[in-house]
This record gives structure tokens, sequence and C-alpha cells, in this order.
């Protein structure tokens, strides 16, 4: 956690544990960003940060360390068309019909991190639409075409909430030595 911040401003423990496999100097999209808690964390790591969100009030403290981008993701047009990151990363944001641009937005050999609200939630808390609570194996289907290299789908606490997981990278080409995905 950053100087001067407050629980809900924490680095999600699966963006910490998975931030070894996004080298220093590399180029992440942090999607539907909000404060900008990952911005920050890959920001102090060396990386060249996109934060997108559509809320400008919220992202405007990023613009010293980031790239920003407000655009309403639900509402209007893809705002990094073409684009492609060495790392994307997306946390309690669910927009299902932006699921495919995002897996797209990975470039070769990059990988994503996400990380939300799944069916079960409803249970103990928000969001408790299922419009934006993931359905079992959902992330997984969402993720075909990179190679997972860790997923999970269960309930975490504190706070209590039902969550699916995935770290999934963009392989390249066949090398002659295979790339070393560190658990």
């Amino acid at each position: 956690m950053h100087a001067g911040s407050g629980p809900h401003d924490a680095v999600s423990p699966w963006v910490r544990r998975w931030s070894p496999l996004v080298p220093a100097g590399a180029r992440v999209l942090d999607v539907a960003c909000g404060g900008g808690r990952h911005v920050r964390w890959f920001a102090e790591r060396g990386c060249a940060v996109t934060a997108v969100d559509r809320d400008a009030a919220a992202v405007e403290p990023l613009r010293a360390i980031a790239r920003v981008v407000v655009a309403d993701l639900e509402a209007g047009a893809w705002p990094l068309p073409g684009e492609t990151f060495d790392a994307v990363v997306v946390t309690n944001y669910l927009w299902r019909p932006l699921l495919p641009t995002i897996v797209a937005s990975v470039a070769a050999g990059g990988v994503l991190l996400y990380e939300t609200f799944a069916v079960g939630n409803e249970t103990v808390g928000r969001p408790s639409n299922p419009d934006f609570l993931l359905r079992p194996g959902e992330l997984l289907t969402a993720a075909q075409g990179l190679r997972v290299v860790a997923y999970e789908d269960g309930f975490v606490e504190p706070p209590p909430r039902f969550v699916q997981r995935l770290c999934a990278v963009r392989a390249v080409a066949a090398a002659a030595v295979p790339v070393r995905y560190p658990l």
C-alpha cells in the first residue's frame, strides 16, 4: 500500500502475487481503474501505465504517473482500438461485451490479470445483480486463446465475497526453451 492510502486502496493480493510476470518498463493497461491502486502499484515498479475509467475526478490525480483515458466503457466505443499491452489488469469490473476486447489487448508474451465477483456474491453483499457476476468457468471461457497460468473460483474473506481470478499469458512462438512462469 502506498503512503496515505486507506484499506480500499490496498493492492489486490492476486495482482501482487502475479506482478513478477510483468517486467519493469512494461506497458500496462488498468481497465476501470477507479482511484488507481494498481496504476500506482505498476508505476512504482517502473511500468508505463495507461489508466482507463469513466470517472474523470477519480483518475485526475493519476495524470502525474500514468497516461489517463477518461471513457465510459459501457456506453461508448473502446478508447484504445488496436493497442496492445504487456499486461492488462482488471479488478472488480465486469462488462461482458468488453471481454473479447480485453483479451485482444494482451500483447504477445503479455499477461492478463483479472479478478472480479462471481455468482454466489449475491448471498453476501454487492454486487448482487447477475449481470455483474461471473458464472462458473466464465472467465476461463473468455480467456480462450491465452495460456492459463493460474485460476481460482471460490469464496474469500475479508470482506466476504465470491470471486473468479485469472492469470493468463499470450504465448509467443514456440522457443527452444519453454518460458517459465514462476508459481
